[in-house]
């Protein structure tokens, strides 16, 4: 098995906006909410956090704020993902850089890539991240199934520590654990 840092339930935080840019007052806001109301992680920057829309410098500078806000409280996620694995490693660098404890990344989007194309990517990211990764399948937003047996032959990387599986499909679900035990 697998050591995680990961137990529970993780939120993930939306990317509040006034008409001049991120609204950290709010941000922070809602990460003590979370945090005071017992969550185990919180996210930020995954889908849910409007990654696909912000600025890295932006996106970098979320994670980090997030960080320094929750103060090694509880463990913060930090989306990275792309539909571009150049950009996905840049984002990862920088998440790791500012002290996020996790990366969660998306299935590339728009992209349909094989799965010998969806391992290269995931493996590229988890060799250049520093911190766990999280793999996330979600193909009803991103066009893209990561099917178990590629997920089976991520898992062997050690830094690939979970699955965010979104597909809905249990018998995929039940496969995934199946082949990939802890």
């Amino acid at each position: 098995m697998k050591n995680t840092i990961f137990k529970g339930m993780a939120t993930a935080i939306v990317t509040p906006m006034t008409k001049d840019g991120i609204d950290y007052e709010a941000l922070g806001r809602f990460l003590e909410f979370q945090i005071e109301n017992g969550i185990n992680a919180i996210v930020v920057m995954g889908t849910t956090g409007e990654n696909a829309t912000i600025e890295p410098a932006d996106q970098k500078e979320i994670i980090r704020f997030t960080v320094e806000k929750v103060a090694k409280r509880v463990p913060v996620i930090a989306g990275t993902g792309t539909n571009n694995t150049q950009h996905v490693l840049h984002n990862t660098k920088a998440a790791c850089e500012v002290g996020a404890d996790a990366i969660l990344v998306v299935t590339p989007y728009y992209n349909k890539a094989t799965q010998n194309g969806l391992y290269q990517h995931f493996m590229t990211v988890a060799d250049t991240s520093t911190v766990p990764v999280i793999l996330y399948n979600v193909p009803g937003r991103t066009g893209c199934n990561l099917l178990p047996k590629t997920v089976a032959r991520l898992a062997e990387h050690e830094r690939i520590v979970a699955i965010k599986e979104a597909t809905g499909n249990m018998a995929q679900m039940v496969e995934i654990m199946h082949l990939c035990g802890d």
